[in-house]
């Protein structure tokens, strides 16, 4: 398994908040399931724009690593996984969501190219 050559050296707990949410589809994979609780691989990759399936496992893998994202695989033919937020990654959606509300007020972005999830988040209306 990879090892990184120099260990991560945070310092105070918002370096480990934005570690843990931050980049550019963390927070996104963690919308998407927050909104669609439980999905199978490909339905996640589908749910998401512009993203290789190896960032997209890469990204997983490291949302696993943190406890974020729940993994289950069934054993059965064909086997297939599905993938879901667990308690502490439930516990980040309502910052995501201040983030979001915050940056509603002063990004203003073309809305018919944010994410479905984007356009059904409630900071339009707080604007």
């Amino acid at each position: 398994m990879y090892k990184p050559k120099l260990e991560k050296d945070i310092r105070c707990p918002l370096e480990y908040g934005l570690e843990i949410f931050g980049g550019k589809w963390k927070s996104r994979i963690i919308c998407v399931l927050a909104e669609k609780k439980t999905l199978r691989y490909s339905v996640l990759r589908g749910e998401m724009s512009n993203i290789t399936d190896a960032v997209l496992a890469a990204t997983l893998k490291e949302l696993l690593a943190d406890g974020i994202v729940f993994r289950q695989q069934f054993n059965e033919i064909p086997p297939h996984v599905e993938y879901s937020l667990t308690d502490k990654g439930k516990s980040v959606v309502p910052i995501l969501q201040s983030i979001c509300q915050w940056a509603g007020i002063y990004h203003h972005e073309n809305t018919e190219c944010s994410l479905p999830q984007c356009q059904k988040c409630d900071y339009h209306s707080k604007k």
